[in-house]
């Protein structure tokens, strides 16, 4: 049983370090590909390096290979001129710098072998490289457009019905302004109108639109009799 509990706290805790990675994998990623570039940087200048000794180490091969030739020269004359003693001391300087110049080509044989071997493993380092950063700018994008998809279109339609709502509002309003404007208008010509009309009634113009007690009278006057009421 104790095995099991401890089987299950390393399992969650498994997930668990698993799910940080997860939601921080962006900027781990970011600092792993500039760690990556501090290296390449590194490997660079260590082929620069090697490449300035290799080149020390030619310059000295060719100032050795010119004190030979002068040693040698001078050996020979000597001996020509029967002084031994010196050509002697000739030959011991010529045996050092042979040796020196043996270990001077050494040198540069390795020297350029590791110059070949770091120039292959910086030139694939870099491709690799790049390849990372296209693969990081190719990431970001599709994160940010994740992004958009999961907030923008929800954010965007609902401001978008918002607004379109507000607008179906301020046009209902407005509609109902003007109609309310050409109504009254409408009112205030047929209100004028019909004054008018009074007026010249009034003043004896077209028919009366409504009796006076004048022609009620009349009216009356001119009704037969047995429709009159009997005196008392």
């Amino acid at each position: 049983m104790l095995k099991l509990f401890v089987t299950m706290f390393r399992g969650r805790s498994q997930d668990a370090a698993e799910a940080i990675v997860d939601a921080n994998s962006v900027p781990i990623l970011r600092q792993q590909l500039r760690d990556c570039a501090q290296s390449v940087e590194l490997g660079r200048k260590s082929v620069a390096m090697v490449m300035a000794c290799c080149e020390r180490e030619k310059k000295s091969a060719e100032q050795i290979a010119l004190q030979l030739g002068d040693l040698e020269a001078r050996a020979k004359e000597a001996l020509q001129k029967g002084r031994e003693d010196l050509a002697v001391e000739a030959a011991g300087a010529i045996a050092h710098l042979e040796a020196e110049r043996d270990t001077t080509d050494r040198a540069i044989a390795t020297y350029q072998t590791e110059i070949t071997r770091l120039r292959k493993v910086l030139t694939e380092s870099e491709s690799r490289l790049r390849a990372l950063q296209r693969g990081q700018r190719l990431a970001l994008a599709t994160e940010h457009t994740q992004r958009l998809h999961k907030k923008g279109p929800v954010t965007m339609t609902a401001g978008l019905s918002d607004a379109e709502a507000t607008l179906n509002r301020i046009q209902d309003r407005q509609a109902m302004a003007a109609a309310t404007r050409d109504a009254a208008v409408e009112l205030s010509a047929r209100t004028s109108a019909d004054a008018t009309r009074d007026r010249l009634a009034a003043a004896g113009c077209g028919a009366p639109l409504r009796p006076d007690a004048a022609a009620v009278l009349a009216r009356l006057k001119q009704a037969p009799a047995a429709n009159l009421p009997l005196a008392p």
